[in-house]
């Protein structure tokens, strides 16, 4: 069985960064498409970023110029590098990764942009 599990949220004042990863554990398995979604309170859950597994990405209008998703297919592991963060990126974000017959969520990590 395939879990996700991300790491890297946190509290940070506007301006700075920070860099989320997601982990897909599981031997033998084949990750497609890799995602990042957020959530803010009160609002709908969001795709912020996509890649392929031939690395090709897609942003979010909101997030282009100041977020970068990469992968690694060797690793099944994908990261979100997020700067000049914003209080409007506040958010629980989420990794997602498509399998050959499902979609896997991880548990959501906490961003939190505040000064």
């Amino acid at each position: 069985q395939v879990h996700l599990v991300e790491s890297g949220g946190g509290l940070v004042q506007p301006g700075e960064s920070l860099r989320l990863s997601c982990a897909a554990s599981g031997s033998g398995v084949s990750i497609y498409a890799m995602r990042w979604y957020r959530q803010a309170p009160g609002k709908q859950r969001e795709l912020v970023a996509s890649v392929t597994t031939g690395g090709s990405t897609n942003y979010a209008d909101s997030v282009k110029g100041r977020f970068t998703i990469s992968r690694d297919n060797a690793k099944n592991t994908v990261a979100l590098q997020m700067n000049s963060l914003k209080p409007e990126d506040t958010a629980v974000y989420y990794c997602n990764a498509d399998l050959l017959h499902s979609t896997m969520w991880g548990q959501g990590t906490q961003v939190t942009v505040s000064s």
